[in-house]
């Protein structure tokens, strides 16, 4: 048998060498045409295709985006199965990710149709020197298939491969919370400088702990749920895939929160736009152009971001402006170059600029929701209005749940009763569920809660306090106001008799000239 191999890789090495020979001595067209004919000889010896994913595509500076999901899917789908594993720490992910390892072959079934993945590595020469990413060595997966199938795998499997493995990817990877720098240039945008920095958001909120009423949480969810599952649905009614949400309500009640908890129940990342960091209108629609899908983009607070609180002017009303500082016209220019308008903020919402991209999430908070100009916040800008109000009884339930773990207790009719006559905010309620014992070390639930009714009960005083104080200056201001009313009548009065003495006095006056004549 050994003797059998040892002819059979002489007989083959001499073809090749007689084969190397001829071609130095035949025309290139001859060769040419022999390969090519070699070529369909082997295609129909071997009906199998092959389609190469490169890590580096045209953009030698990025990784191919294929490339990256093929790896996800993978690693996930068909990980088991392989033998060789390569385990990475990858950046902004929040799970270990174990892929396939390079040179090896896995398995994979779509439709009934068995393919074949291989991971690939080739190290080039040592004597190139390589320019970009990549070059140096080249790794890259082969998906082996039979012609048969290439419809199928072309049209539905690698769009399926494509899918999963950015769901996969965004499964995995650390969610972010994004901030814009302060007056980026477009100088510096083009260099390369990011618009955006970021952070990993590590908030732990979710439905579960939020402090609201059960009913208002889950119509939420749902209308979470039905947004991310919305995507031909929005195609269809020809809208862009994006919703506003309007969180408005008194300090503490947990806005931010809710943010997080949407956040986490999404898998988005978090845009928080500081507006007074936006130089103008142009700025925030390059701020928007960088925001990626599967997304939240934030404005906290904002009736007290920028001057969009106010109702529009009219032209005359601007231009006597314009005409009153024509002594500073550098200044105002100036203004007005450094200024976000309400007309940028509403095209950035909801203007041609919003269906760059899909699967956003525009989220604004306030705690005087009237004070907002009604076109801002109206349907279809701001779809669905929040409001985050005080703690009532069922969200105290959720936070004695969290801060002390009980769903019961002896004081609880007590907290129900002044919960319902007091307006205490979900953040001081939980501030009084928080108190350590120094001498335990622990949270004594009895000792926090008796303190909570303690602390509603002098809350319930002061609102009576300060309401009898506000109802004794309104009756002591419409005692003033009767009181101007009346002497203005008195006024009025004392004024007619006058006018009516005077009156009398001029005709007896005249009855006497007359009598006189």
């Amino acid at each position: 048998m050994v003797d059998r191999w040892t002819g059979l890789g002489s007989a083959l090495a001499s073809f090749l060498f007689l084969w190397s020979m001829v071609q130095r001595h035949l025309p290139v067209t001859l060769t040419h045409r022999v390969a090519t004919w070699a070529t369909k000889l082997a295609s129909y010896l071997n009906p199998y295709l092959e389609i190469t994913v490169s890590e580096y595509g045209g953009e030698r500076f990025r990784r191919s985006e294929l490339f990256l999901a093929a790896e996800a899917y993978l690693s996930d789908a068909c990980g088991r199965r392989a033998r060789r594993l390569r385990a990475d720490l990858v950046k902004d992910s929040k799970n270990l990710q174990v892929s396939v390892d390079d040179n090896d072959e896995v398995t994979d079934v779509f439709d009934g149709v068995t393919v074949w993945w291989y991971a690939v590595k080739r190290v080039a020469r040592s004597n190139v020197i390589s320019l970009y990413p990549g070059e140096d060595e080249r790794r890259f997966y082969r998906l082996v298939f039979h012609a048969r199938h290439r419809d199928l795998v072309v049209g539905s499997y690698l769009p399926h491969v494509l899918e999963e493995g950015r769901a996969v990817t965004v499964r995995n990877r650390q969610r972010r919370l994004f901030t814009n720098n302060p007056s980026t240039s477009w100088n510096s945008y083009r260099g390369g400088k990011s618009v955006w920095s970021h952070v990993h958001l590590e908030h732990p909120a979710t439905f579960d702990t939020l402090a609201m009423d059960p009913a208002d949480k889950e119509d939420i969810v749902d209308d979470l749920e039905a947004f991310r599952d919305a995507k031909d649905y929005y195609a269809k009614v020809g809208k862009a895939w994006k919703r506003g949400y309007l969180l408005f309500g008194p300090p503490g009640t947990g806005k931010s929160t809710m943010i997080a908890a949407m956040a986490n129940f999404l898998d988005y990342d978090v845009y928080d736009l500081e507006l007074t960091a936006v130089k103008n209108n142009t700025e925030l629609r390059k701020l928007f152009i960088e925001t990626t899908g599967k997304s939240i983009i934030v404005i906290e607070d904002i009736d007290c971001s920028v001057d969009l609180t106010g109702k529009r002017k009219d032209k005359a009303e601007k231009k006597k402006k314009s005409n009153d500082d024509d002594d500073s016209p550098s200044e105002s220019s100036k203004d007005e170059s450094t200024k976000v308008t309400l007309s940028g903020l509403l095209n950035f919402i909801d203007g041609l600029w919003s269906a760059c991209g899909g699967e956003r999430i525009i989220v604004f908070t306030t705690n005087h929701k009237d004070k907002l100009d009604p076109a801002l916040i109206r349907r279809g800008r701001m779809d669905k209005h929040i409001e985050m109000s005080y703690c009532r009884f069922e969200a105290f339930k959720v936070l004695a749940s969290n801060y002390l773990g009980v769903s019961d207790h002896e004081l609880f009719g007590d907290i129900r009763r002044l919960l319902d006559e007091v307006d205490m905010s979900p953040a001081d309620v939980a501030e009084n569920l928080m108190p350590m014992s120094k001498k335990k070390k622990k949270r004594d639930t009895h000792a926090c809660l008796a303190a909570l009714v303690e602390a509603l009960k002098k809350a319930k005083q002061d609102a009576t306090a300060a309401k009898a104080l506000a109802d004794a200056k309104a009756k002591e201001e419409a005692a003033e106001a009767r009181e101007k009313e009346a002497n203005k009548g008195q006024a009025q009065d004392q004024g007619k008799e006058d006018k009516t003495s005077s009156s009398s006095t001029e005709e007896k006056m005249t009855a006497t000239k007359g009598g006189d004549k």
